[in-house]
């Protein structure tokens, strides 16, 4: 029978954890790449502008840019420059960067830069001071500009980010992905309390296959069974939702 766990009582990812986490999801995204063909490297994802080969540039971008104060801050200056020409969004300019910096790597380099900066990465996010980890900053969410705290984007969205492009990836290929409960169903916990907490209303969920669980909040509410992954799909903004599947939560 399965548990059904009370959303207030899921804890937030924090301290060791984020580590912990960090390390796991970086390992799985170069297990993932290394088990890729030849031929799956140009296949399209779910990411309009980007085939896997560019998906992976991207991740990797991201795990080089949280390895140091200066790469943090030199990434960011050229990322907002860009964005200043460009006229468009600044998370644009940095994700189109991270791609271009990385263009030039063989596949078989890129996967070795993973499993290079992964660790370093993972142990640089979760060891920030808090003055630096309650420095605001801004991101949208579902169209509506929000005020986020640094440790919110180190402790949580930086391994959401890679963990949703690792099912992009395997859909786009038609390849398996690795999910234990552990750490995949980890994950969807924190994301089913910041998507209780985002629309504040009772529901009864059922979550389906290795990442799955029951949660409720408050009584009665709307019943809802879902695949785990398609339910975080669908919440990103890669699926359409309904009900309160239409709450979006950041990836």
């Amino acid at each position: 029978m399965m548990t059904v766990t009370r959303v207030e009582a899921i804890p937030p990812i924090t301290g060791a954890g984020v580590e912990g986490m960090a390390r796991t999801e970086y390992g799985r995204v170069a297990d993932q790449l290394r088990s890729l063909a030849p031929d799956d490297w140009a296949k399209p994802t779910d990411c309009p502008r980007w085939d896997v080969r560019a998906m992976a540039g991207h991740t990797t971008g991201m795990l080089a840019t949280f390895t140091g104060y200066r790469t943090l801050m030199g990434t960011m200056r050229g990322a907002t420059k860009a964005a200043k020409r460009s006229g468009g969004p600044m998370i644009d300019a940095l994700t189109a960067m991270q791609v271009a910096d990385h263009a030039h790597l063989s596949t078989s380099e890129l996967i070795a830069r993973v499993d290079e900066v992964g660790p370093r990465t993972a142990r640089w996010r979760a060891t920030r001071p808090a003055l630096f980890r309650r420095m605001p900053m801004k991101d949208e969410v579902g169209g509506a500009e929000e005020t986020w705290r640094m440790g919110y984007l180190l402790d949580v969205i930086l391994t959401r980010d890679p963990w949703m492009h690792r099912v992009d990836i395997a859909r786009a290929t038609g390849r398996e992905i690795e999910l234990t409960s552990e750490h995949d169903g980890r994950l969807v916990a924190d994301v089913v309390a910041e998507w209780a907490r985002r629309h504040g209303r009772p529901f009864h969920l059922v979550l389906t296959g290795p990442a799955g669980g029951g949660y409720v909040a408050g009584e009665g509410g709307e019943q809802l069974t879902v695949d785990a992954v398609e339910f975080c799909r669908t919440l990103s903004g890669r699926a359409t939702g309904t009900g309160l599947l239409t709450q979006e939560v950041p990836f």
